[in-house]
C-alpha cells in the first residue's frame, strides 16, 4: 500500500504545481521544504489545504509538490487545484463536492500583456488635440 501514488497537475496564472499524494499522516512537502515553511502565511496554507477540508481526509494523505512559476498565491491556488485533482484519482466521490467548490476547474484568468503603442494593456497616453 505505500507504493501506491497519485499524481496529478495543477495550474493558476504562470504558477504550475506537480502533485503526488501517498496514503499517510498527512506531512506536506513543498519544493523539499516543510509546509509552513514554504508557505509563511496562514491564507496561503488555509487556501492549499482546502480540499483535503472538504473531502474529509486532511490526515490521510501525505503530499510531495513541486512549485514553480508565479506568487506565492497563484502557487497556492495551483497546488489547491493539483491536490483536488489527484484526490479525484483517489476515490470518484470525491468529485461532487470538490466540483461545487470549484477546485477542479482551472482559473484561466492571467494577466493581459501590453499593447504596443499605449501606456499599459488598455491604458492609453494622454490625448492632446493641441
Amino acid at each position: 500500500m505505500s507504493d501506491l501514488r497519485y499524481y496529478a497537475t495543477g495550474k493558476r496564472k504562470t504558477a504550475v504545481a506537480r502533485v503526488w499524494l501517498t496514503p499517510g499522516s498527512g506531512t506536506i512537502n513543498v519544493n523539499k521544504l516543510a509546509f509552513a515553511d514554504y508557505f509563511g502565511g496562514a491564507i496561503d496554507q488555509k487556501i492549499a489545504t482546502r480540499p483535503f477540508v472538504l473531502t474529509d481526509c486532511l490526515d490521510k494523505f501525505n503530499v510531495q509538490a513541486t512549485l514553480k512559476g508565479g506568487g506565492k498565491v497563484a502557487q497556492a491556488e495551483a497546488l489547491r487545484h493539483g491536490i483536488a485533482k489527484a484526490l479525484l484519482d483517489v476515490d470518484v466521490a470525491n468529485r461532487q463536492p470538490l466540483k461545487k467548490a470549484g477546485f477542479l476547474t482551472r482559473d484561466a484568468r492571467v494577466k493581459e500583456r501590453k499593447k504596443y503603442g499605449k501606456k499599459a494593456a488598455r491604458a492609453s497616453f494622454q490625448f492632446s488635440k493641441r
